[in-house]
């Protein structure tokens, strides 16, 4: 069992929980999700097995999309309806234009605070656990990428959109900013996320429906995981160079023009799938090898 499984997350329990029951189903240690969702938060988590989670951070640099409600005229410490209400405002003076005014504000590539009630580290200690302690430290702004925001419906005070955006933006964060930018304040309700790269939550399978019997039909192999990545196929040769960790130059290890900083999927001349190798300063070597 090297592979992928697609999981819809349900709400009430968190990413690691989802890890737990894989380790548990599979009989395997080597188990790792692809991306932290929170308990409350619902969708598409990619969870890896085995060697497969060599290949962890190859699908977190995946596009991922949501669908996201947010509440105007309420901001609470956690961003989300988890937390202690801050303050509240009347937001019955904003109309519609303003919102999607607001809204199309964050779209393109945008400068973002992480939350405080995060994941993330400082000093070693996770966000979160200096929240709950009352204390709060600076956090540095990231840059990330919002390529759309769709599907926008208003049922005043209550905003519904979905989300197609780069490796580490957090949608609370998203929902408090543009609760900022219009002066009354935002919190998120619910969150979704129905996709990350290939994954999608049209072809998950939920958390319950998995049993030790049947869990091995639902394990996606690597290299399909992976398929964002161009195939590579080479001789015997260069197989056994790669394979040893040998750095190569020759222009005959492939009769296609490789693309310098590129990631590929690298395949002997029998199928069998080799690893994930970068060409970078004119070169080609295995970065992840992934064979038995």
């Amino acid at each position: 069992m090297n592979g992928v499984i697609n999981i819809n997350k349900p709400t009430g329990i968190s990413s690691f929980k989802c890890v737990d029951v894989i380790k548990k189903l599979t009989h395997i240690k080597k188990v790792g999700h692809t991306g932290t969702l929170d308990p409350e938060a619902s969708g598409v988590l990619p969870i890896c097995i085995g060697r497969a989670t060599k290949i962890i951070d190859f699908i977190m640099t995946n596009t991922k999309e949501y669908e996201v409600e947010f509440k105007l005229g309420i901001v609470t410490d956690t961003y989300d309806m988890e937390g202690t209400i801050l303050r509240t405002v009347d937001p019955s003076h904003v109309s519609e234009q303003m919102i999607l005014g607001s809204i199309n504000k964050f779209v393109g590539e945008i400068a973002q605070v992480p939350p405080m009630y995060s994941a993330l580290k400082h000093n070693g200690v996770r966000l979160y656990e200096l929240a709950r302690q009352g204390i709060e430290v600076e956090r540095k702004e990231r840059k990330i990428t919002i390529y759309s925001i769709s599907d926008i419906s208003i049922d005043f005070p209550v905003v519904r959109m979905k989300v197609l955006c780069s490796k580490g933006t957090y949608i609370r964060s998203l929902c408090y900013d543009i609760g900022e930018d219009l002066g009354v304040g935002a919190t998120m309700i619910s969150l979704k996320r129905t996709a990350n790269g290939i994954f999608n939550i049209v072809n998950s399978v939920e958390l319950n429906h998995l049993s030790s019997e049947n869990i091995g039909d639902y394990i996606i192999p690597m290299d399909e995981a992976l398929n964002c990545f161009k195939k590579l196929v080479v001789d015997s040769y260069f197989e056994k160079l790669l394979i040893n960790g040998v750095r190569i130059m020759d222009k005959r290890l492939t009769s296609e023009e490789l693309i310098e900083g590129t990631y590929y999927r690298v395949y002997n001349k029998d199928s069998i799938f080799i690893g994930v190798g970068l060409y970078k300063d004119k070169s080609f070597k295995i970065d992840k090898l992934l064979l038995e």
